[in-house]
């Protein structure tokens, strides 16, 4: 009788095939699904390793985990959870061998393992300084392996293969848990030791039961030594040579460790314009997209991808029509910067003359400046149909000395639409609605948005105040900061959060991990890391939406989650502003806080309460005037504070659905760098697969009502696709832009139709 041989250590042992053995550990890890064909998958892998005469060890798990991933489907779901407890069992043998421990104890030395990463240069030598050796021990006591069997096959392959700390030859030595572990300990490091451990918990608590995810930069980076912990970036580019090329070196420093970037380039002069009086001479805005688009594939991020830039542009520019066709397979190849996302900066006016069918103007904002001496990007409706920009507009239309340019309002939208089909862009700004309800606008004005169109935050340009030699012969350079934005994120997985009702627990820990992580970045450009400090803004999002939907038997197309969408936003929205509120009682309020309608209470007044003929305000919760009254008196950590990202990636490594978006079907295959695998949408069953409607078969003007239920309750924006078919009519498409800017959105992101294949944005996944 033939004997298939195992061989291990590189075939320096061999053993005997020992199929009771296998036998046990498939029990092991299939134990909590007995409703899964056990049986027939045993009889599959022992059949498939008998027929040869020599498997190795690795070759035997790497069987396992591919034949018990190929059985996801949705009607066996669960093997997700047991591929991914055989592929934890390889990260477990590994580790052990590399770090000599037992493979059995599953986890390691805590200690043993700062120390170890930390000789070979991978950590941050801080994580050591800091805590005691027996304040480590005591935190890797408080790691529970167990939760490892939370994650899905997809959800530890991507944990493991981009964001587990390696050695530099890339052996495994970090484990989950203690991927997360470090994260809470580098987070809470300069925390007050007297309580510093027990935040510490409460972040691992957060973090290791999967109720929330940081953004990936924070993930990837957190306590190693390379790498910010912020997500993206947002740059404003003044209409001057200098200020251009310094907006290009900054932002290829920003894209070399991570960061995705919003362009504003509203400000640049177009085609034709002047230049030192020299008339038509001005080469406009796309030599430089040109020259942006070179950096972004120049500059990659870490090795792993190409960097990423979103450029955005007001719809009065005169290079506006260039703008909507860069990305865009046909035309003048000169023109094109394909590896550029767009977006379009729109003012309640177009829309407007949009609906009407109204001629619209486009401006040179150089020549505007001359001549009006002001820019008319500087304005905006401060009321709905009323307000500073149409009144800056009109001058402009009417003014004899300043060139304009007479087009069909309609013709640019359908230029939008044009592209949006083809390419997924222009993202959607609706610059009116965002800057109405900036409650920093005491301090400036919104320009446009990020990346991934969910940050709303002051802006404004970098200028050189003076440029000298020196006596001892060196060059200095005096720089008058900008407010360039910076993004810090992190989601709650609504699905987990909300069903184990721990809301009032997380989101306190996770408002101060989100507030340390200014304070911890190292920023290569300096004014965002000034900007940082003024504002301390942040980004508290949520994902699993259409998961808590299909947990609550709620269709995606109905008033129910309408409802629901408003209530538990609301709710997301007190607890956040009263973590911050007390975090500033605490640590004191944003720099930035005095003369901020937060300081004033107008911000909530106008959310959650009405003007009496008195000028008393009703509320609508007294809960509200009361929290209103708190953060007037302390203030507020961060002068901004929920904005929900697509966190695609980090969604997936949770077990969940990506932000607030609709499933694309209910099984399909997942593709990374490095591995391929099944993927269900998350707990689908008998109960909830009739909830989990594709997103291409969903009536779109739901989602908007979604979303406008939700967007009430955040003070920044929402990454919101819309899902279109190929053969959608112009006017449709026209008419759910129309609906979602009545609706109160402040953007639209991708515009994704069947034929369209866009890239999630992982820079701002949180």
């Amino acid at each position: 009788m033939k004997v298939t041989v195992i061989t291990k250590d590189n075939g320096n042992r061999e053993l005997t095939f020992d199929k009771d053995r296998l036998s046990r550990f498939i029990d092991y890890v299939s134990k909590d699904y007995p409703n899964l064909s056990i049986s027939d998958f045993k009889n599959e892998v022992m059949t498939n390793i008998e027929v040869k005469e020599e498997y190795s060890s690795e070759q035997v798990t790497n069987l396992l985990a591919l034949n018990a991933s190929e059985r996801i489907d949705r009607f066996e779901p669960d093997w997700t959870y047991v591929a991914a407890n055989i592929y934890l069992h390889k990260l477990y043998k590994e580790a052990s061998k590399n770090r000599a421990y037992d493979t059995d104890q599953k986890y390691g030395s805590l200690y043993g393992l700062l120390k170890v990463l930390g000789s070979k240069g991978v950590y941050d030598q801080t994580l050591l300084r800091d805590y005691s050796k027996d304040e480590i021990i005591e935190l890797g006591e408080a790691i529970a392996p167990e939760r490892d069997r939370l994650f899905s096959y997809v959800g530890i392959l991507t944990l493991a293969h981009k964001y587990l700390a390696t050695d530099k030859s890339s052996n495994v030595f970090e484990l989950p848990q203690e991927r997360f572990m470090v994260i809470a300990m580098k987070l809470m490091i300069n925390e007050p030791a007297s309580y510093r451990i027990e935040l510490v918990k409460e972040a691992y608590w957060a973090l290791s039961n999967l109720y929330m995810t940081v953004a990936t930069p924070t993930l990837t980076n957190a306590g190693k030594n390379t790498g910010q912990l912020s997500s993206c970036f947002i740059d404003t580019v003044e209409d001057s040579l200098r200020s251009i090329f310094d907006s290009n070196t900054d932002v290829a420093n920003l894209s070399k460790n991570g960061g995705g970037v919003g362009i504003y380039f509203g400000k640049l002069r177009s085609r034709g314009s002047d230049i030192k009086g020299y008339k038509g001479v001005a080469g406009g805005i796309m030599g430089w997209m040109k020259q942006l688009n070179n950096t972004a594939v120049s500059v990659d991020q870490l090795g792993q991808r190409q960097g990423a830039f979103a450029v955005y542009l007001d719809v009065w520019h005169k290079d506006i029509f260039e703008f909507l066709d860069a990305k865009l397979n046909t035309g003048d190849e000169r023109l094109r910067t394909h590896d550029i996302f767009t977006g379009a900066c729109i003012p309640d006016l177009f829309m407007e003359k949009v609906e009407n069918r109204e001629d619209w103007y486009l401006f040179d904002p150089h020549e505007v400046k001359t001549v009006m001496g002001w820019s008319l990007e500087d304005f905006y409706d401060e009321k709905q149909g009323s307000g500073s920009f149409r009144e800056k507009y009109q001058e402009c239309m009417d003014h004899p000395d300043l060139t304009k340019e007479r087009v069909p309002a309609i013709e640019i939208m359908k230029r939008i639409m044009k592209s949006q089909l083809q390419t997924g862009t222009p993202y959607m700004f609706y610059r009116d609605t965002v800057n109405r309800t900036n409650p920093n606008k005491h301090e400036g004005i919104i320009y446009s948005s990020n990346l991934c169109t969910e940050i709303m935050q002051n802006m404004s340009p970098t200028t050189v105040k003076e440029e000298y030699l020196s006596e001892e012969g060196k060059i200095i350079t005096e720089k008058i900061p900008g407010d360039m934005v910076v993004c810090n994120l992190s989601s709650i997985s609504l699905a987990k959060a909300v069903t184990n009702d721990v809301l009032e627990r997380l989101i306190p820990i996770q408002v101060r991990m989100l507030d340390n992580v200014i304070d911890l970045n190292t920023i290569d450009v300096l004014q965002a890391r000034h900007t940082n400090q003024r504002y301390r803004a942040i980004g508290l999002g949520t994902f699993g939406w259409h998961h808590l939907l299909a947990l609550k038997g709620i269709s995606w197309e109905s008033e129910e989650a309408v409802d629901l969408a408003d209530e538990l936003y609301e709710k997301i929205n007190y607890l956040t502003l009263m973590a911050s509120n007390q975090l500033a009682a605490e640590k004191g309020a944003y720099p930035l806080f005095e003369g901020s309608e937060w300081n004033t209470g107008r911000y909530l007044e106008r959310s959650y309460g009405d003007e009496n003929f008195d000028g008393s305000i009703s509320w609508s919760d007294e809960k509200w005037k009361e929290l209103s009254e708190d953060i007037q008196a302390d203030g507020l950590r961060n002068g901004f504070l929920i904005a929900v990202a697509p966190n695609a990636t980090t969604s997936l490594i949770a077990g969940s659905t990506a932000s607030i978006d609709p499933v694309f079907r209910q099984e399909h295959v997942e593709e990374k760098k490095g591995f391929r695998s099944p993927v269900t949408a998350p707990d689908i069953s008998s109960e909830t697969i009739w909830y989990y409607k594709s997103a291409f078969n969903i009536d779109q003007s739901w989602s908007i009502k979604q979303n406008a239920a939700r967007q009430k309750h955040i003070d920044q924006s929402i990454s919101f696709n819309l899902y279109i078919h190929r053969s959608i009519k112009a006017k449709e498409l026209l008419d759910l832009h129309i609906q979602a800017w009545k609706s109160g959105l402040k953007t639209t992101y991708y515009t994704r139709s069947t034929s369209t294949l866009v890239e999630d944005c992982e820079s701002c996944s949180s």
